[in-house]
């Protein structure tokens, strides 16, 4: 007979004990979510990773195939590891240029493992730039993909760069800093796939890539049509945005071509004004505008740095926000200027491509003008949600203004790194000090910059003091 404690046999209690910690043990394991992508928890990838671009590109068929294959987490340690090469076939090379039994096969559950060696046939876990290309002369250079196979990069007499048998259309058509994506003409399929897919059929005078039609003829001309030649649509300045805003004489390079100014250059300066005015119009973002403008510089270099061709996105907390502000966070020299530094983005944001990136990835880091801290965002209550705990704001008021160079996206809260947040709590625990507004119309923080400017007898100089 079992022995009993209180009541309960000593089998009963050892499996009750293995039940428990077999739940525990499960509980602790990597979960997936609804989209079948594996997700640790705590993992943050990079705004401006190249995994990111990929799923925001032009290449909605590829990023489609990716996300279907369940290779997002792969993809995520390849990145993590090194720099990735990625050939992105054309939308039309996937949509009309292959074979619908082909494409059928791909997308069939119990062929997963074929789709997933496909797509990472077009990877190399190495940066390959289009100056890698080996010359006409030079042997093809061979380089492993992720699915362990190999591919061949050529240069022809003609000059045009092929990747097996795919001609290069797009050359460094997207550079992130952990890899680039080179457009190609068609899709490459592994000769692997290619057997399983004739196996499967049991037909091997198949092949997976329909033969090029007719040459298409312009209605208009009555004459052939010519091949595009390759776009590098919003190619980014040559420094960093961060070398751009140094001191001293400007390292930036010449301002980037574009539509507007005199000289057919971006013109930063009008840009800046014209989503200035957006947020006064707007209403609720008057101490946002009021810093800009009269507090600060920012507004100069910002409409700078849009001239130079760098992109930019601003958190604009709004003004409900901005009232809470208290003495302590804009007695420090300079402050005012790091608040709005750690709420400009240097990237074109807008709350689309935001929002499809945190339901991917969970947590996205993005870059800020206030070196090196970052801004973390994340889904929340079906939206986008920066930062963490008290110091959190929500995305309140999306695309107040998108022009393609400058992003506004309004938000209910003002950021602050996390070292200040610890900072800050301090200072309140020690002293709490209550601000009065005597001009309600000026904002909390041009009254507080006037009575400091008054203390050194400077206020008669601003007349937006006076």
């Amino acid at each position: 007979m079992d022995s009993h404690i209180y009541g309960v046999s000593e089998k009963t209690l050892f499996l009750f004990t293995l039940l428990c910690f077999s739940v525990a043990s499960i509980s602790a394991l990597p979960h997936q979510n609804r989209t079948g992508n594996s997700t640790v928890t705590g993992q943050m990838i990079n705004s401006n990773s190249v995994l990111v671009a990929l799923l925001d590109s032009h290449y909605t068929e590829l990023a489609e195939l990716v996300e279907k294959a369940l290779l997002l987490q792969t993809l995520e340690e390849a990145v993590g590891k090194h720099n990735i090469t990625i050939f992105a076939p054309k939308n039309e090379a996937l949509e009309r240029q292959l074979d619908p039994e082909f494409k059928r096969f791909l997308l069939e559950p119990g062929n997963l493992k074929s789709l997933q060696t496909l797509l990472l046939f077009h990877i190399i876990p190495q940066r390959v730039g289009s100056n890698d290309w080996p010359g006409h002369k030079a042997n093809p250079t061979r380089h492993t993909t992720l699915c362990n196979d190999h591919l061949h990069l050529i240069t022809k007499n003609s000059g045009k760069k092929l990747v097996g048998a795919a001609v290069l259309t797009r050359p460094d058509d997207v550079t992130r800093p952990d890899g680039v994506i080179h457009g190609i003409e068609r899709l490459l399929v592994p000769q692997s796939v290619q057997e399983d897919f004739n196996r499967r059929r049991n037909l091997r005078s198949i092949s997976a890539v329909l033969p090029e039609g007719a040459p298409e003829v312009d209605p208009r001309t009555h004459r052939l049509k010519k091949p595009e030649p390759p776009v590098r649509a919003g190619s980014p300045p040559v420094l960093p945005v961060y070398d751009a805003m140094s001191p001293g004489p400007s390292l930036a390079p010449a301002p980037a071509p574009g539509p507007g100014g005199p000289h057919h250059h971006f013109d930063g300066e009008s840009q800046v004004k014209d989503f200035i005015q957006t947020l006064l119009h707007y209403g609720g973002y008057n101490e946002m505008a009021d810093i800009l403008v009269n507090l600060t510089s920012l507004a100069t270099e910002m409409g700078r740095l849009v001239s130079e061709g760098y992109v930019l996105t601003v958190l604009a907390p709004n003004d409900e926000a901005m009232a809470k502000l208290t003495t302590d966070q804009l007695s420090e020299p300079g402050a005012p200027e790091q608040i709005i530094y750690y709420h400009i983005i240097p990237e074109y944001q807008t709350e689309e491509s935001m929002y499809n990136a945190v339901r991917r990835f969970g947590k996205i880091g993005y870059d800020t003008l206030r070196l090196p801290h970052k801004v973390v965002a994340q889904e929340a209550d079906g939206s986008v949600k920066f930062g963490s705990g008290d110091g959190s704001a929500y995305l309140f008021d999306p695309d107040i203004y998108t022009d393609g160079r400058i992003s506004v996206q309004g938000i209910d809260g003002v950021l602050f790194p996390e070292v200040e947040k610890e900072s800050t709590s301090v200072k309140k625990s020690v002293s709490s000090v209550k601000v009065s507004t005597t001009t309600p119309r000026r904002g909390r923080l041009m009254e507080v910059a006037c009575r400091m400017l008054g203390s050194l007898g400077q206020d008669s100089h601003f007349t937006t003091c006076q």
